[in-house]
């Protein structure tokens, strides 16, 4: 092994590079990696200190309890498989293949996810694998779908540094995204005629540097971006030759956006009229505009709406399929992407595949040496539909894979007593305890970040090779393997002979191969030789072509059967909770710069613990003052669902009517302080992504029930 090891950050999507240095005492010690495409030696406080998390609570090797209220017991690998075999094939007999679902994460790496899909949708014959990218990235993917015909962001972090008007909608990308705002950031503070227009409801750090902060009421993306195609429409600000020869649906969009004039747009969303006509002006004039969305867009029961609702805004005016300008999707975990190529959502094949279509489901058969038919024709369920189905006793076999659904779902006691009632709760992590190994019968020990080989890819597309440089602790082993072992135990030996991680991605690059996301040119040999690569990369891509900027789009050709890019025209339905005298504000949740996820790793690193030590509901001073609430009080904030006790920070940072808690904090970390015991379950129809962006609550002081807002 090198005394220098590149890998990747496996934090957030933005996929940032770090190095590996080993010491001479034998550790290590993080950098950013300045020859990495994506950070270009940039990081944040997270990959600087991943390496103090590794250690820290593992599971080491397996564990059983026959009930949840029983101690568990370590045992041997090969009684756990005996164990899941025999579940499996018990479950399979008496209930058929549906009742076993399967939930994983974007800390996978690839070859995670291909075997995954390979044993469960291939050999199983359950389309039940979920992963929390619909609790993220989902509405991204159906808006990308149903406008351009695929799932893959057509934009690149070079386009940050090209952009003269950046549009960020639903994204702190400052604290949630930093390496990505940070490139933003500089190019806008150099370049001086650089227009950054923040669309948020909050005044996050990312707003606070903006040329434009639109606080628009919780819940009025759609109104104001229809409201800005109203204006760029009425202008002749719009592409008229792309429009005709590259698109479809042009004329009922502009039905559509005719319902939006200025006035009540501004209305609608809380903001002044002149400020709504400064965004589109500035769009309007611009040679390139790029737009980025994040949770508070995709997390929404219009989600797919949202973000289709802004794409169309690109297509109007013709900002896509050219450097600088594009609708950018910025995904949440570092490996959402690998994961959704490989397949890994309930309605995905490899390769940008849909489960619905007999064609698709007959080339992967073929290629996996499956009889026909292997696969089932109809989606799988989604996460929330998993927790439903123990609840309906439908669901008789539940296997997590690297998350922590127990602090990430929304309404959590719903989850935690269906959760209950499990008859089989598999979860394989490398950390325990977790909110949610209390469900759990059987834990098995995983290797994480480090201590396995495998790729991620990034929000650009970027394939990063992660090599493996540390040893897992005890008996932990790399999912893959796992998921090969109980494959071949089951009686496939044939679809599972692989000996290592290269040979899993050499199989799974072959589905990709005439895809949009081709990454048949790459193989670990080639990725370890010239760094990370951005798909597309066919099998014949040269050397010097695999390295250079990738875009998708450049020739307007569009992923759909005509190659047109679809208009939505779609009409804004608001959220799906609205406010009402008994629960008067509007929650929103999201993220503290230091801490990631459910702190599974971050809150095991003292600087961040320092750094974010508890959560804190933001609350603006004109509702505060209603209550006599003053920063530092302890509230009880309550919802249809539940409630937590916190602390209040009053400020400005959110506008009147509404309020901010973090979403990081669980049982472990805080007792009644997890957000999701407020949010709801409602989805976006199209995606499935719950609402976790807003919801109804009332604040009430610790002691003073009576006092209400």
């Amino acid at each position: 092994m090198s005394s220098i090891v590149r890998t990747l950050c496996p934090y957030c999507g933005v996929g940032c590079g770090l190095e590996a240095v080993l010491q001479a005492n034998g550790s290590y010690k993080i950098r950013g990696d300045r020859a990495h495409p994506s950070s270009l030696g940039m990081v944040c406080v997270k990959g600087a200190t991943i390496l103090e998390s590794v250690g820290v609570s593992r599971l080491t090797e397996p564990q059983w309890r026959r009930k949840l209220t029983d101690d568990f017991q370590p045992i041997a690998w090969e009684e756990a498989f005996n164990l899941l075999v025999e579940q499996l094939n018990n479950v399979r007999q008496e209930y058929g293949s549906d009742a076993i679902c399967f939930y994983g994460s974007g800390q996978l790496q690839t070859e995670d996810y291909y075997v995954a899909q390979k044993l469960v949708k291939g050999c199983l014959g359950t389309n039940n694998f979920d992963t929390n990218s619909r609790m993220c990235m989902s509405s991204a993917v159906s808006a990308y779908q149903a406008s351009l015909g695929s799932d893959g962001s057509p934009c690149c972090y070079e386009d940050l540094e090209l952009t003269d008007c950046a549009f960020l909608l639903g994204t702190n990308t400052a604290e949630c995204h930093p390496i990505v705002f940070n490139r933003l950031r500089q190019s806008h503070k150099r370049r001086g005629d650089v227009k950054l227009i923040v669309v948020d409801p909050r005044s996050t750090p990312t707003a606070a540097v903006a040329d434009l902060h639109l606080a628009i009421r919780p819940g009025t993306d759609i109104d104001l971006l229809q409201g800005l195609g109203y204006l760029l429409w009425q202008w002749g600000k719009i592409d008229e030759v792309f429009i005709q020869q590259h698109t479809q649906g042009f004329e009922q969009y502009v039905q559509v956006i005719q319902n939006y004039p200025p006035e009540w747009v501004a209305q609608r969303c809380g903001i002044a009229v002149d400020q709504l006509v400064q965004a589109a002006q500035w769009w309007g004039n611009a040679e390139r505009v790029l737009s980025l969305w994040s949770m508070g867009v995709n997390q929404s029961a219009e989600g797919t709406a949202k973000a289709r609702s802004l794409i169309d805004l690109h297509l109007l005016t013709g900002q896509i399929g050219r450097p600088g300008c594009g609708p950018f999707s910025l995904t949440g975990q570092p490996n959402a992407m690998g994961g959704r190529e490989a397949g890994g959502l309930a309605h995905l094949l490899p390769g940008y595949r849909q489960v619905e279509n007999p064609q698709h489901r007959r080339e992967i058969e073929d290629f996996w040496g499956l009889k026909p038919g292997s696969i089932a024709p109809q989606p799988g369920r989604s996460m929330w539909e998993i927790v439903t189905g123990l609840e309906q006793n439908q669901v008789h076999f539940v296997w997590i894979i690297a998350t922590n659904p127990l602090v990430s779902m929304p309404h959590l006691e719903r989850v935690r007593a269906a959760f209950q009632q499990s008859p089989f709760t598999v979860v394989q992590d490398a950390y325990a305890p977790t909110e949610t190994t209390a469900y759990a019968h059987l834990l098995l020990p995983a290797a994480q970040w480090g201590e396995k080989t495998g790729t991620m890819t990034n929000s650009e597309r970027q394939v990063t090779l992660c090599p493996q440089f540390l040893s897992p602790p005890g008996s932990a082993r790399p999912d893959w393997e796992i998921l090969a072992e109980v494959g071949r135990r089951l009686g496939y030996e044939a679809q599972f002979r692989f000996a290592t991680a290269a040979e899993v991605f050499q199989e799974f690059v072959q589905l990709t191969q005439g895809r949009v996301c081709d990454y048949s040119g790459l193989s670990h040999e080639r990725l370890a030789r010239l760094g990370p690569v951005a798909w597309p990369c066919p099998a014949d891509t040269s050397d010097g072509e695999a390295v250079r900027v990738k875009r998708l789009y450049l020739d307007k050709q569009f992923a759909t059967p005509d190659g047109k890019a679809r208009f939505a025209a779609l009409r804004s339905q608001g959220v799906a909770e609205p406010p009402d005298g008994d629960f008067p504000l509007v929650l929103t949740t999201g993220r503290y710069y230091g801490h990631w996820h459910t702190q599974t790793r971050t809150g095991r690193i003292p600087k961040i613990q320092k750094m974010h030590p508890e959560p804190l509901l933001a609350m603006h001073p004109h509702d505060a003052e209603k209550l006599g609430i003053q920063s530092g009080d302890w509230v009880r904030v309550r919802s249809r669902r539940g409630q937590v006790r916190v602390k209040v920070m009053v400020g400005e940072q959110v506008r009147p009517g509404a309020v901010f808690l973090p979403m990081h904090w669980g049982e472990l970390w805080g007792v009644q302080q997890a957000a999701n015991e407020l949010t709801h379950p409602q989805s976006c129809p199209i995606s499935k992504q719950p609402e976790l962006k807003a919801c109804a609550v009332r604040v009430e002081r610790e002691g003073k029930d009576d006092f209400r807002v």
